[in-house]
Formats: structure tokens, C-alpha cells, sequence
């Protein structure tokens, strides 16, 4: 039976390490206490009785800018019913509409946040955020010139937190795009480019300061809760690493071949979920007493067959598709699986341990068979 290292050598046309969907967390580090939020409602805004009747106002200002912008640029709006798929109704809008460069469509649904409430204590307000509230948040889903299909998610009540959700791939396809490099897309990845090197550097030279930029262009342009004044004032979001999936594709010469590395594959990395196997990846002592569920799951889906990793809040997963491509990505929640629950910025170091994390799991099984 021919090895991993084998079925590799010389099968291989394309293989291309990319950041794939980046969750990422935007925050007023100025409005996170109770503190902060009374001093910006006295000094910024200029109310000497700091009151839940304040934050109203900048919500309900907030909700008529949306709706001022939808008119104006006839943007549609979608009121996002129960357990409806996100993602389903986005393609359909960028199918439909095309747009390059612009809001696509705005939706709202209402989901739960740790928002700030006052009560009166003593003939004054007092603002914590204790409890989870359901508020309404507003999608504003995007076709960005540099980064592709993107969304902005902005909270309508206080402390107002932003989520930002981009793929890289997509961001790869622009720059391709922009350098006129010829390549052929896979619904998410890539099945041939012109340039295989080139690709590759494009894809590791995404990091901070290209997120960042895309930000602070679409800031400028939507409407949000904090005023242009605000933010010069120092009340501004930033952004910090929430979840992140990371992905290793490589495209095969012929289905045979393919097929064959994938079962070898599920063969030899059917234990990576038994607690002593995750001790060796996450760099975690495991003992009887460890909290969680430790598993490895095959999944056969139709003729597709998928190898699942998980461990806390980290899935990896490994399948075969269309024949040619084995695509291994990881996903993890930054601060659960490091131990910490504080912000984690966006950084390069960051994204490279990402990107190392599938080697852990599956490439170094290529080495230690070759090694052999």
C-alpha cells in the first residue's frame, strides 16, 4: 500500500495555504465600563445626568440613519426570520443585484447582547451589563473592491460592538484579479492559477494592516451609532481576532490519486481525538478529570467523505471534493482555545500559528512516515 509521501510526490498541480473566514470582534475599549460609559454621555456628548434615556436617543438616531440610506440608494432591507440561513439569503442578494464596491443589502435580526442597562439607585442611574439582552443588530453586507463579500454586524445599544466577517480566499481573488493573474475558482479556494507562487505570497501577505484599512473605508461610509466627532474624540472601535478558519488546499492530477491520499489519510488519523492525541496537538495535559469531549468523527455525506477533529472550540476538519481537491482547514475560537478572554489583536504571528495548526494535524503525518 503506497505511503502518504508517496501519493503526494509528483501529484500535486496546485497547493495554496490561506487564511479562509476571519470573525473578528470590534470594540470601544472606552465604553467597557460602567465608568466609561457615564464619561462619554458627560464630557462627549455633554449630558449631565447620564441616563438609559441618552442611550435611546443615540439608538433611535442611529436606526433612522439606516433607514435614511436604504431610501436614499435603494438599498434593500431584510428582517431576518428565525433559524434562517444567513449565508443563503446573501448569495441570493449578490447573485440578484451585482453590486461591486457597495452595500449589497442591509438585514436586521434580533440577537442577544451584553448591553448596557440603568436602573436608579439612590435618584441616579447606574448602567451595568450583567445580563443578556435581545436588541436588534444590523447586517450590513458588502462587496468590498479589495476584500470581495464581506459583512459588518453593528450592535443598535450601548457599548455598540461590531462584528466583521471577511474571507481571505475572496481577498486572494482580487489581488489575483487586480495583477490580471489567470486562475480558476473553487467555491471557495482555488482549483488552477497561472502563477502558483505569486498566489501563495499574496495569500501570506494579508494581515493587519490591510483589514484595518478596509475598515476604516466602510466606517466611513455606513452609518453608526458614534458620531464622526466621537470617534475623533478617541471613541472608536478596534479590532481583535474572535474566530478564525484556516485552510491547506491541494489539487490532485487525477480523482485516483485524490481518493487514495484521503483514505489514507482517515486511516491514519482516526485516534487524533483521543485525549492523549490532543495532548500531543494543543499542548494541553489531559487527565481523566479534563472537562470536554474528545472525539474523531467520519462523516459520509453522499459519495463525499469528511474527517472531523474537535477539541473545545476547535474543529478541524479534512474532505475530498469534485475529485481532485483535499481540503484540511482548522477553525478555532482565539481566546478559548489560548486560555484567555481577553482581546487578542489582529496579528501576523497570530495568523501564522493559525496557518501551522493544520501542519500539526495533518502534514506531519507526511513527515514522520517520509522521516521513517
Amino acid at each position: 500500500m503506497a505511503t502518504i509521501p508517496e501519493l503526494l510526490d509528483g501529484h500535486i498541480t496546485l497547493e495554496v495555504e490561506c487564511l479562509d473566514r476571519l470573525y473578528l470582534n470590534g470594540y470601544v475599549g472606552k465604553l467597557a465600563t460602567p465608568g466609561g460609559l457615564v464619561t462619554f454621555m458627560r464630557e462627549q456628548l455633554g449630558k449631565p445626568i447620564p441616563s438609559p434615556v441618552v442611550l435611546g436617543q443615540i439608538t433611535e438616531r442611529f436606526r433612522e440613519a439606516v433607514k435614511s440610506l436604504a431610501q436614499r440608494r435603494q438599498i434593500p432591507v431584510h428582517e431576518f426570520k428565525h433559524k434562517e440561513k444567513k449565508d443563503d439569503i446573501a448569495n441570493q442578494y449578490r447573485r440578484e443585484r451585482g453590486i461591486r464596491d457597495g452595500i449589497v443589502f442591509i438585514g436586521v435580526a434580533q440577537e442577544r447582547a451584553q448591553a448596557f442597562q440603568g436602573k436608579k439607585v439612590n435618584g441616579r442611574f447606574e448602567f451595568d451589563r450583567d445580563k443578556t439582552v435581545y436588541v436588534n443588530h444590523y447586517y450590513f453586507y458588502i462587496d468590498d473592491a479589495d476584500f470581495g463579500p464581506l459583512f459588518l454586524k453593528v450592535c443598535s445599544y450601548a457599548p455598540w460592538g461590531i462584528k466583521l466577517c471577511l474571507n481571505g480566499h475572496e481577498w486572494a481573488k482580487r489581488q489575483l484579479e487586480r495583477e490580471k493573474i489567470g486562475y480558476q475558482a473553487l467555491d471557495n479556494g482555488f482549483l488552477a492559477c497561472a502563477d502558483a507562487a505569486r498566489l501563495q505570497q499574496i495569500c501570506d501577505s494579508l494581515g493587519p494592516e490591510q483589514i484595518d484599512k478596509m475598515l476604516r473605508k466602510w466606517l466611513q461610509r455606513l452609518p453608526l451609532p458614534l458620531r464622526i466627532e466621537d470617534r475623533a474624540a478617541g471613541y472608536d472601535w478596534d479590532l481583535s481576532m474572535w474566530q478564525v478558519e484556516v485552510s491547506l488546499t491541494q489539487i490532485f492530477d487525477r480523482p485516483l490519486r485524490g481518493r487514495e491520499f484521503f483514505e489514507e489519510v482517515i486511516r491514519d488519523n482516526l485516534d487524533l481525538g483521543r485525549p492523549d492525541r490532543v495532548q500531543l496537538v494543543f499542548d494541553r495535559v489531559v487527565t481523566k478529570k479534563t472537562p470536554g469531549m474528545f472525539r474523531t468523527r467520519v462523516i459520509q455525506d453522499g459519495i463525499h467523505p469528511s474527517l472531523h477533529i474537535e477539541y473545545k472550540n476547535f474543529d478541524g476538519k479534512q474532505y475530498f471534493k469534485e475529485g481532485r481537491v483535499v481540503a484540511p482547514k482548522a477553525r478555532f475560537a482565539i481566546p478559548t482555545i489560548l486560555g484567555s478572554t481577553r482581546a487578542w489583536p489582529i496579528c501576523p504571528i497570530c495568523k501564522r500559528s493559525a496557518v501551522k495548526s493544520i501542519g500539526v494535524c495533518w502534514k506531519s503525518n507526511a513527515s514522520a512516515t517520509t522521516a521513517a
